[in-house]
């Protein structure tokens, strides 16, 4: 990438990779804290999956009017004032005290981050127009890095600091050095298009939905592993510490699977063996979990871990490929993403359901795996040659003009 990338933009790689450290590291580091910050706020299994279900609904929500606030701040404005709050959300974290108070600063933070998420595909595309599965998988697989960062780190500083509050705060750190960086280096925008209509414009195409399908299913096994996976096995007699490494070993290998799957897929072309091959890593991770959990844990989770990375980073850049423009490929990668965390937002609190109704976690690793065949039959429509029809090109004059629009095929 080092000889491909022109030495203009060679210092925005390191903006996209420590951006992207810091939007896993708020969800990974509960888990191996769970412990303490039960006895502590006095939270449930269900409470405590909404320290993972309400940044996704932000995730969610946010994304949906991700174009309309950067056609109004414009890209790095907007990215900036991310950051700041992501790092807020982080440092108040150190005098939440109250359950209350700690679903309060992750919904905080998770605001921040999912504005960063909204608008950060498509200045990737803008920024590297001829590297974007390269560039993305950077992106993705630092995002996944920061979830091994969070996991493994947490319970180390909290031992340290003698509390679970630190092992949570510090990560306010990595958002103002990422925050540093985009600042002198994220350039500013060229022009601003009508996101408002182009948002109404994709909506009305079938293809937007498969899309938000197909991430939402695939990321709700991600939020139902980051905030279960831990308590799964302490609950069999596991340490927090072991229980975070176990989680930083699933995310290790997201991150080395979204970096190293988009060196491989070329520029264009189909993408579809390589999702398939990743949502069987997935099923046959979740199959291993449900139902032999002892036998080789981390093997488990690794599979889990290098579909589900492999998956995001392949989704982002199938995204992507739909349209030339960078501003609607943007809009559609926001709406894919805002679509699918409001999905991937439900089923933490599902398997928590069927924790309480079985007194085990099999059920909800079953419900993943369900999830993952689903998914498998419906990437089946995400030919490359159904690009073009499902997704026509418009110019941002005729999308401001227009009317309406009827559906096309997805």
């Amino acid at each position: 990438m080092k000889n491909t990338v022109p030495a203009s933009t060679r210092p925005l790689l390191f903006v996209v990779a420590i951006v992207g450290l810091n939007l896993r590291p708020f969800i990974t580091a509960v888990g191996p804290l769970a412990g303490d910050i039960r006895t502590e706020t006095g939270l449930g299994l269900q409470g405590m999956s909404l320290l993972t279900t309400v940044p996704m609904i932000l995730m969610g929500i946010i994304a949906f009017i991700g174009p309309s606030l950067q056609n109004a701040m414009g890209a790095r404005r907007l990215i900036l004032a991310a950051l700041a709050v992501l790092g807020l959300g982080s440092l108040l974290r150190f005098y939440s005290v109250t359950d209350r108070q700690l679903v309060g600063t992750a919904a905080v933070i998770g605001f921040g981050v999912a504005i960063i998420q909204a608008a950060f595909p498509g200045t990737i595309k803008r920024i590297f127009p001829t590297r974007v599965a390269v560039v993305m998988g950077l992106y993705s697989s630092m995002l996944m890095g920061g979830g091994a960062l969070g996991a493994k780190a947490a319970p180390v500083v909290a031992e340290a600091a003698g509390t679970w509050h630190a092992g949570l705060a510090w990560l306010a750190l990595p958002a103002v050095i990422a925050l540093l960086l985009a600042f002198i280096y994220l350039p500013a925008d060229h022009r601003r298009t009508s996101g408002s209509n182009v948002t109404t414009h994709l909506l009305k195409r079938p293809r937007a939905w498969l899309l938000m399908a197909c991430f939402g299913l695939v990321n709700g096994g991600y939020s139902s592993a980051v905030a279960w996976l831990s308590p799964y096995y302490q609950a069999q007699g596991w340490s927090g510490a072991a229980t975070g490494n176990l989680l930083a070993a699933m995310a290790v290998s997201q991150a080395t699977s979204a970096l190293v799957l988009p060196m491989f897929i070329g520029r264009k072309g189909d993408r579809r063996p390589w999702l398939w091959s990743t949502l069987i890593f997935q099923a046959t991770g979740f199959a291993g979990l449900a139902f032999w959990p002892q036998l080789a844990p981390f093997v488990w989770a690794t599979l889990v871990g290098a579909g589900l990375g492999g998956c995001f980073a392949l989704s982002l850049v199938v995204a992507l490929d739909h349209l030339s423009d960078p501003t609607h490929a943007g809009a559609l990668s926001a709406l894919m993403q805002g679509g699918g965390f409001l999905i991937a937002a439900i089923p933490p609190w599902v398997v928590a359901v069927l924790h309480d109704l079985t007194d085990g976690f099999q059920a909800g690793w079953l419900l993943h795996l369900s999830c993952v065949v689903v998914v498998i039959a419906f990437v089946q429509r995400l030919a490359p040659h159904t690009y073009e029809r499902s997704m026509p090109v418009m110019s941002g004059d005729a999308l401001a003009n227009q009317k309406s629009s009827a559906p096309v095929s997805g």
